[in-house]
């Protein structure tokens, strides 16, 4: 019998929506079968895995290949149970925002001069295009970067490549090291790249707010031809 994690994945790619990254090397090698069963070996230790195992590849299925316009790539999901939902940096749970969110929807506030939305949760910017993938797509609960080793990352790198091959204009908004390095797999002529420090509190060097990056993306869309993205939460 299969853990729960292969059998996400087993549903994941009977979607509709999952046509374009089943295409993907990751899923037509055994490597998503592998990183599951990975996953599924931790569940059956019986040690808590996040996010619920239907909500894993929710970036993946609100957000189609064909569809994706803007990338956001985040590190794993929170490690605190109820606030991750598949989404990088999106928030479901009940205390105040996660310190990196806050800023980064700060930020938002003040580049378009909106309200500072009160929800956390980016399901709208996932629906409009805004693919928001996790290097991990899972952690243990208390435990962060706990499966960043387990494999995923691979679906991240071919991912980004098969975005940048295959569609005509997408913004790539990478922040921090990790996300940065993957600027490389990106054409920039086609693509727009926009690099900043991490939104977290503890990069010292503060270099994220004041990038404008949701203003900057937009005019950039715009100029393609292409709607932009409403980046208000609570509209």
């Amino acid at each position: 019998m299969t853990g729960p994690i292969s059998q996400a994945l087993a549903a994941f790619r009977a979607k509709p929506q999952a046509a374009g990254w089943l295409t993907l090397p990751f899923f037509k090698d055994g490597s998503a079968e592998a990183v599951a069963a990975k996953v599924d070996a931790v569940v059956a230790s019986g040690v808590q895995v996040l996010p619920p195992p239907d909500l894993v590849f929710t970036s993946l299925t609100l957000t189609p290949l064909d569809r994706v316009k803007v990338v956001v790539l985040g590190q794993d999901p929170y490690p605190t149970p109820g606030d991750a939902h598949g989404l990088a940096f999106s928030y479901r749970g009940t205390r105040r925002l996660p310190a990196s969110l806050r800023t980064i929807l700060t930020e938002m506030a003040a580049d378009l001069d909106v309200p500072m939305p009160k929800s956390g949760d980016l399901t709208q910017w996932a629906k409009q295009g805004v693919l928001l993938l996790n290097t991990a797509l899972t952690v243990e609960a208390g435990k962060s970067g706990a499966h960043m080793k387990f494999g995923w990352s691979e679906l991240v790198d071919q991912a980004v490549a098969a975005i940048s091959e295959r569609q005509p204009a997408v913004v790539f908004l990478l922040w921090g090291a990790p996300a940065r390095k993957r600027a490389a797999l990106v054409d920039r002529r086609k693509h727009l790249v926009i690099e900043a420090g991490h939104p977290s509190p503890l990069n010292r060097l503060k270099d994220f707010r004041g990038t404008r990056p949701f203003s900057r993306a937009n005019a950039w869309l715009a100029e393609k031809g292409l709607a932009p993205v409403d980046w208000r939460l609570d509209a």
